[in-house]
């Protein structure tokens, strides 16, 4: 990927998405329209080209190629990836014969040099195919992104750059058209692609999915998530899913006339087909197993794990860790500017083991910034570092609160007893802490005035949060998950007075002893779960 979020996706690939959206050259291509939003080196405008050339010379070969000046309208931003594609089309077009001044008027109408997301477009599309930009908000300048969120309303939270090239990119298809998109799948599960999700779930059908993840689909490594999705613009219904195939030609040939295919596809083969899967903004739950039906079960049995008297959060952000963060008996400000942190190395080892660090407590208990005039070794100690402190956004958006973190400190909380979860792991790493440290950012935290925390630990490492997180997360690069607040809040678990005794009891035992086979026999009862529940949880870490 490069500073412009671009990557650059390969041949095979290319052709496996115009097969799925139908730019097949046995088609009349030349009476239709397609679009590429962000074309880059070229690879989906070439190969699209190729197609439609070839469709011209079959279908309508006595008319004139400047015919063909409506079928295709590209869009890219960077000029000199602009220029060095429109080379590679002059020469694509002359090797077919198509001549020099027919071809300059092609390129002419075909390409457009500007951002997709501002630029006028003219008429509907049939076609929307390409590998829209992974550019972060933060990289955005201000004022461009506040003219972005007057046009596109799936503009949410901190949504990339992406979403709003899909919104746009559906917003142009005319009935029955379809789009192929290759591109990151954090926003069919995460909070900010709820609105995008909603729009699908209304106006059209999400017709294929396919997993890409640890694929060599681009022609450098990626660490987003990749998937491809094609998405109609006709009635919802069903959705084939594919997972992971093998970058290869005949491969994928293969595969997208089984994706094609008229009748449903074989139960035992690499196609699956779900309804329902778009539901209002709901996550999208790409997966046919055994995991999703027991999720749905204990979703319908039991309450979110915050309804049954749980808080589930994550620790302090800093901007600035070198500044804020430092041996806690080294941190030259008064006893009560400081607290004892503990972050993820401390909890590698499944217990805590305390590396002595603090960070500096900057908030007066009302939340509000202490004055510095009443503590002078925190002004001596904050000031000797305000170069860098006030470089930070969170301080240039307010310069008197130069001094603050980002996330607000609750110095009471380094006293409560709590669960303590890493953000990113294969498997759920739970930990408990019993009331001595503040957490730091990596780490998400829970605690209870209800459960009790051994019993809820029990409950948590017998595979019940990896169950939901993996169900809703996206997974990283290496099969890794993201054990998030907005994952784990949707838990299900018991009230803690619903429980049996000896349930109670069995649950904090095995939780103390670290016994994964008890807390797994314990939970298995605990929910009630039959014989083959009991194997899909006990099975979901694979």
């Amino acid at each position: 990927m490069d500073e412009r979020g671009a990557v650059f996706t390969r041949r095979e690939v290319v052709d496996f998405i115009l097969d799925l959206v139908g730019y097949t050259p046995d088609r009349p291509l030349h009476e239709e329209r397609l679009l590429e939003p962000s074309f880059g080196h070229g690879e989906f405008l070439l190969a699209a080209i190729e197609r439609l050339v070839a469709a011209w010379q079959t279908h309508a070969p006595r008319v004139s190629a400047v015919s063909l000046a409506n079928c295709i309208r590209a869009v890219e931003l960077h000029r000199a990836s602009f220029e060095e594609t429109r080379g590679r089309i002059m020469a694509s077009l002359q090797r077919h014969a198509v001549p020099v001044h027919e071809a300059k008027q092609l390129v002419q109408a075909w390409l457009i040099q500007g951002d997709f997301l501002l630029v006028p477009l003219s008429g509907t599309f049939d076609y929307v195919v390409g590998n829209p930009p992974y550019v972060r908000q933060e990289l955005i300048p201000d004022a461009l992104l506040a003219e972005y969120r007057t046009r596109y309303r799936t503009i949410f939270d901190r949504a990339d750059i992406y979403i709003p090239f899909i919104e746009r990119s559906l917003s142009v298809l005319g009935e029955g058209g379809a789009l192929g998109f290759i591109c990151a799948d954090r926003w069919m599960k995460n909070r900010y692609g709820g609105p995008l999700r909603q729009m699908v779930a209304e106006r059209f059908h999400l017709k294929f999915y396919i997993d890409m993840h640890d694929t060599p689909a681009f022609h450098s490594e990626v660490i987003a998530y990749p998937a491809i999705t094609v998405i109609v613009r006709e009635k919802p219904g069903r959705t084939r899913i594919a997972r992971r195939p093998i970058i290869e030609k005949s491969v994928l040939n293969s595969l997208a006339k089984i994706l094609l295919a008229s009748q449903a596809p074989n139960s035992n083969g690499p196609v699956k087909e779900i309804a329902n899967i778009t539901a209002g903004a709901q996550p999208w739950i790409l997966d046919s197993s055994d995991q999703v039906k027991l999720v749905r079960r204990l979703e319908r049995d039991f309450p979110a794990i915050e309804d049954a008297g749980c808080k589930v959060g994550i620790g302090v952000a800093t901007g600035a860790d070198d500044a804020f963060i430092g041996p806690f008996d080294e941190l030259d400000v008064e006893d009560d500017r400081k607290l004892p942190l503990v972050m993820t190395k401390d909890i590698l080892s499944g217990t805590v083991q305390w590396r002595g660090l603090g960070i500096v407590n900057p908030f007066a208990e009302d939340g509000s910034l202490v004055d510095l005039g009443k503590y002078p070794r925190l002004r001596r100690y904050l000031e000797a570092r305000k170069d860098q402190l006030a470089k930070r956004h969170v301080a240039q958006k307010a310069p008197a609160n130069w001094y603050r973190t980002i996330d607000r400190i609750y110095p009471e909380l380094t006293w409560r007893p709590k669960l303590l979860i890493p953000d990113i792991k294969g498997k759920a790493h739970v930990v408990y802490e019993d009331g001595k440290l503040y957490p730091h950012h990596n780490l998400y935290f829970i605690t209870s005035d209800e459960w009790d925390l051994h019993a809820l630990q029990a409950v948590l490492l017998s595979g019940i949060a990896r169950l939901f997180v993996a169900t809703y997360s996206t997974r990283m690069r290496g099969g890794y998950l993201r054990f998030q607040a907005q994952y784990l809040r949707r838990i299900r678990l018991p009230r803690w007075a619903d429980v049996p005794n000896v349930i109670k009891k069995e649950l904090v035992t095995a939780a103390r002893k670290g016994d994964t086979s008890a807390c797994n026999s314990a939970v298995f009862r605990l929910y009630s779960l039959s014989k083959e529940e009991c194997a899909t949880l006990d099975g979901n870490g694979e």
